[in-house]
């Protein structure tokens, strides 16, 4: 790996008998930057990232994550990443403070729970009960959850998926602010909005092949030289930049 490369995947394939969801696929992902991962429903992308995150068992190939092994230091990989869970892996009726020092202790870490809430804006609901958030609010402590080992790598799978508008902008801004600090970011979405504004690079799956990568403007600088041309003239705005226009207020509930 270069000095810059901080994931390095080479020939990756995963199957389920006759069944391939990863095809032999390589690709590095650079220190500090936001890397996404895009593709329908059964591209590849999720479990591609289950198996950097040591969650999943691959068929063969090789990863490397900030110089260690996948098959010889996968408790060295698990050390340095941070992980989103899914709401449904949150007890419910806990407070967020006491969800925050549970999760510090199954990392043996001695985290400030109100210093990480206060990084995803949410130190005022510390008293609150997870079930008790809005869809936003939930995907927000779920990335401050991720944060609590001070991991280089912090992996999000589809963190926007049923949010509104304004929730899903507003955690747009938690992830840059995420990736400011240093971290890197690796993301799957299904939302081209949102792989746009984001990324600085993506590589694009299909059928556990990647068929592009590169940054989304030269993506898109490539596919207009062909000549291709939308059906219609793009406005300057759309409607969710009307709705959030008109309706948007920071971190909205």
């Amino acid at each position: 790996m270069t000095n810059d490369v901080i994931i390095c995947v080479k020939n990756l394939v995963k199957t389920y008998g006759n069944f391939t969801a990863v095809n032999g696929i390589s690709f590095d992902v650079h220190k500090g930057e936001i890397f996404g991962l895009l593709g329908q429903n059964g591209a590849g992308k999720s479990t591609t990232l289950e198996i950097i995150e040591t969650l999943r068992d691959k068929t063969s190939g090789e990863v490397t994550v900030n110089g260690y092994n996948l098959d010889n230091e996968p408790g060295q990989i698990k050390k340095i990443i941070g992980v989103q869970l899914q709401t449904s892996g949150f007890y419910p009726n806990l407070y967020l403070v006491e969800l925050m020092r549970l999760f510090a202790g199954l990392y043996n870490r001695d985290a400030d729970p109100m210093h990480l809430l206060k990084l995803v804006n949410l130190e005022e609901k510390a008293k609150s009960k997870f079930k008790e958030l809005s869809g936003g609010q939930k995907q927000r402590f779920s990335i401050a959850t991720t944060l609590i080992n001070d991991p280089l790598i912090v992996f999000l799978d589809e963190p926007t998926t049923g949010l509104d508008p304004q929730a899903r902008r507003n955690l747009w801004q938690l992830i840059r602010d995420v990736r400011d600090k240093g971290t890197t970011v690796i993301l799957t979405t299904h939302y081209m909005d949102e792989a746009e504004a984001l990324c600085d690079r993506v590589a694009i799956m299909d059928a556990g092949n990647i068929i592009a990568m590169d940054t989304p403007d030269r993506l898109i600088d490539r596919l207009v030289e062909t000549g291709f041309e939308r059906p219609k003239e793009v406005k300057k705005a759309n409607l969710e930049d009307v709705f959030i226009y008109l309706t948007g207020h920071e971190f909205s509930q």
